[in-house]
């Protein structure tokens, strides 16, 4: 997919309030790690992640969406009635029904002429979102929309953590499958897309290519529980292997058809999942790992949110210049990989 006429507006994130760090979540799994002997620190020794940030009790996706939105809203000095579609693109969700798209696009005020609804596809949500509102802007159909996304990791950390303490049946080697759930945190991030013939920022959204590898649909799955709460089951080596391997299919389709190679790319903002996954990804892609910009030790794993609010953080921190190329790399359970290219 090529585009040549949508432009990126500076994307705005919002900050949970509470930092948790790895240590912390250690310190309440204590009887559990006392009685199957398994050593302080893993946590974080083996996912690079540090900290992660949750939001206060009570806060709905729908809050940080809105709250990031509002600032995306600002950043690209847009005012809400130009805004012609809203995607809302998290795995979390307010509740099944409705979109939770109905709650942001009320509290942000936008027009009742408005496309609104809910994208969910795992980690490449919001990727997913922008390749939507890409299409309908390069077919002529709006001239600017937004994309919102805002993932609530509270609820699942502490089912698990219930789940893990009170299942005596679980052993070193059946717990290695809710690992993956401590590296999780939470976040919102937004951005404005809009025409280059209506507006040109000088951003552009050039293309990319995406890949599904759904015969290995099994490896991460998550959901509600008989009575633990909403629980998650990952199978994290293998997921590892089987994403990376994706990815490197998805890096020769891209290159392809962006004609582009890996020494112009400026700058690489991935979906962040830890250490082990930035060094395999790049090694297998044959990338330069100093231009990964990473997130991860402060942020962790921020679901459909990660990738974008990473290239949020390197736009707020200069890191990316106007001219510079980018690629933002996506790989979501499922197996689904998307990659897209930016012009800056």
């Amino acid at each position: 997919m090529l585009y040549s006429q949508v432009c990126l507006y500076p994307p705005a994130y919002e900050a949970p309030p509470n930092v948790i760090t790895s240590a912390e979540l250690e310190a309440r799994l204590s009887p559990l790690y006392e009685r199957l002997k398994l050593p302080e620190g893993r946590l974080e020794l083996m996912s690079g992640i540090k900290e992660r940030r949750f939001w206060d009790k009570g806060t709905k996706p729908s809050d940080g969406a809105s709250q990031a939105g509002k600032k995306a809203l600002a950043a690209a000095q847009t005012s809400p009635e130009e805004i012609e579609c809203l995607i809302f693109a998290s795995v979390s969700r307010d509740m099944m029904e409705p979109a939770t798209a109905s709650f942001v696009h009320n509290r942000l005020g936008l027009p009742e002429k408005c496309h609104i609804y809910d994208l969910s596809n795992a980690c490449l949500g919001f990727l997913n979102g922008m390749v939507m509102l890409a299409n309908m802007i390069e077919l002529g159909q709006v001239k600017k929309g937004l994309i919102v996304a805002s993932e609530t990791a509270e609820n699942l950390v502490e089912s698990t953590i219930r789940h893990l303490l009170t299942d005596t049946s679980v052993t070193r080697k059946s717990v290695k499958s809710s690992f993956a759930t401590f590296t999780i945190g939470s976040g919102a991030v937004a951005m404005v897309m809009g025409s280059r013939s209506h507006n040109d920022t000088g951003h552009l959204l050039k293309g990319g290519a995406i890949r599904a590898n759904t015969s290995h649909n099994n490896l991460c799955k998550g959901g509600q529980g008989a009575s633990e709460g909403i629980l998650m089951a990952t199978d994290s080596e293998e997921l590892l292997k089987r994403g990376v391997e994706t990815a490197a299919l998805t890096w020769k389709d891209f290159t392809t058809e962006l004609s582009w190679n890996a020494e112009e790319i400026n700058h690489f903002f991935n979906h962040q999942v830890g250490r082990a996954h930035a060094s395999l990804l790049f090694e297998t892609l044959q990338l330069n790992l100093e231009k990964n910009f990473a997130t991860f030790p402060f942020w962790g794993n921020v679901g459909s949110v990660s990738a974008p609010l990473t290239l949020a953080i390197g736009v707020e921190q200069q890191i990316l210049h106007p001219g510079q190329k980018a690629a933002l790399l996506g790989i979501g359970s499922g197996i689904n990989c998307l990659m897209l290219g930016i012009k800056w």
